[in-house]
């Protein structure tokens, strides 16, 4: 064997293997060789390094190595022949071509990406304590099939909470709990696709991964543009559409919040076309500068179907979420629901229904109301310091802020220039669906994720790269 063909195994099996912990190093060279064989980075009579020799390479016992090969052998990817060594078995999968597989999450230097709140900062005690308590309270029946609609007493503290902090009308009979905020937009979708409608409007710039979940349901996505306005409901008229999907209270991406006036348009648009709103009541509890403007809902719960959940007050990892559609569609919307599912789990409903009972879910959202207020002022701070010709857009509120760039800057290509150098910072161009064109170059810069020194040396990455 070759020097050269014992580094180049060496080079592909040492970054897996040392990367694992010493108990778990055995199956990591295992999947590590495994792997190369089947992408055709060892090719078919590739002979391998002796087993005492690999050891040596990478730091393994012996026996670690001659176990590896004996279950690859095993296997047919290797073959062992007398005064020959072992060798790559001459099969198809070995002279297979390089596929692309699953790889790990990316690792940002800066990961700037919109809607992560503050993970660190989840309240890991105060759950488990709640999880604990609602146990303890839910009677032996509730842990049987559960209800469609939700855990009655989580939907009574949703009704309570919403009608409360965001002016929702709504008794807990109307609440459905759901898996985020999706997985409403999917019921709802999928009763107005029985119901017989073809299309649905969607506010452009916006979240396309919507979009994409619309369409999954036979929806055909239409376009409508967002100004600093919200959306334009005189467009909205001429589409055809007689269902729409918004974020009145902080239009994603561009952070501005439905004019009064659009409001009660959007409003007289629905009743005039027997039409449905989707309100994503996006961001609306992380407001800094004043209340937040209360849910488009509260003035027509006939024509409005309000969305919302827990993932950017406490995490997305809880896929907890509500739905309050309107009278005429709940009963298809929960047989929807029970098709879908069969229910939630009743077990962090409970968890959730505790923590709102006895005020430990607005704590908290004090606690981050105030921790993201304090990071969103250190990245401006520092943009103005660095970037002064880019301006910041929309309210002081959610967990993401645009940076609108100067006229003829190519937010895409700035984007690829800022990952190349680490920095995760998406191109409001990347919002907008093929055909379209953003109102104009922006980054989308989330914030809530990073303490205000990672801000500031963020901005110091992109200050350098944009000039």
């Amino acid at each position: 064997m070759t020097s050269n063909t014992t580094a180049s195994t060496r080079e592909l099996l040492l970054p897996a293997v040392s990367a694992e912990p010493v108990r778990t190093r055995g199956r990591a060279l295992e999947s590590a060789l495994r792997e190369a064989i089947r992408t055709g980075r060892l090719r078919p009579g590739t002979r391998l390094p002796s087993s005492r020799d690999l050891a040596g390479q990478l730091g393994l016992a012996r026996g670690t190595v001659t176990a590896g090969y004996a279950q690859l052998i095993a296997e047919g990817y290797l073959v062992a022949r007398h005064g020959s060594g072992t060798m790559v078995a001459d099969t198809e999968c070995g002279a297979a071509p390089v596929t692309t597989s699953p790889s790990r999450p990316v690792r940002w230097r800066y990961n700037l990406r919109p809607g992560i709140p503050a993970l660190g900062a989840f309240p890991r005690a105060e759950w488990i304590a709640a999880t604990k308590a609602g146990l303890a309270e839910l009677p032996d029946e509730a842990l049987g099939y559960p209800d469609y609609a939700g855990l009655p007493e989580l939907r009574t503290e949703l009704a309570g909470y919403l009608g409360r902090v965001r002016a929702v009308a709504a008794g807990p009979e109307d609440v459905v709990v759901t898996h985020g905020v999706a997985e409403g937009m999917g019921l709802v979708a999928r009763v107005l696709r029985a119901a017989g409608h073809t299309s649905i409007a969607l506010e452009c710039p916006g979240h396309l991964g919507q979009a994409d979940l619309f369409a999954a349901h036979g929806l055909r996505p239409v376009p409508v543009t967002a100004d600093d306005r919200g959306i334009r409901v005189d467009e909205l008229a001429a589409t055809g559409c007689r269902a729409v999907q918004v974020t009145s209270a902080h239009q994603f991406p561009l952070g501005v919040v439905l004019h009064p006036q659009r409001r009660r348009a959007l409003i007289a648009w629905a009743r005039e076309r027997d039409g449905l709103v989707l309100e994503d009541d996006y961001d609306a509890e992380h407001r800094y500068d004043r209340h937040a403007m209360g849910a488009v809902q509260a003035l027509d719960p006939t024509r409005v179907a309000y969305l919302g959940s827990v993932s950017k007050v406490l995490s997305p990892a809880l896929r907890i979420g509500w739905l309050i559609p309107p009278p005429a569609l709940r009963s298809a919307v929960i047989d929807a629901k029970h098709y879908n599912d069969l229910g939630g789990s009743p077990i962090p409903q409970a968890a959730l229904t505790h923590l709102l009972r006895t005020g430990g879910y607005e704590r908290h959202l004090r606690r981050t109301r105030a921790l993201y207020r304090r990071r969103r002022d250190a990245l401006l701070a520092a943009v103005a310091e660095r970037l002064p010709s880019w301006q910041a857009v929309g309210v002081a509120a959610g967990l993401h802020v645009v940076l609108r760039l100067p006229d003829g800057t190519d937010d895409l290509a700035l984007q690829r220039a800022l990952a190349a150098s680490g920095v995760n910072a998406l191109a409001l161009s990347g919002y907008v669906p093929s055909g379209r064109i953003a109102p104009y170059p922006g980054l989308v810069v989330g914030y809530a994720s990073l303490g205000p020194d990672r801000l500031r040396s963020a901005v110091d990455v992109i200050a350098s790269v944009a000039s």
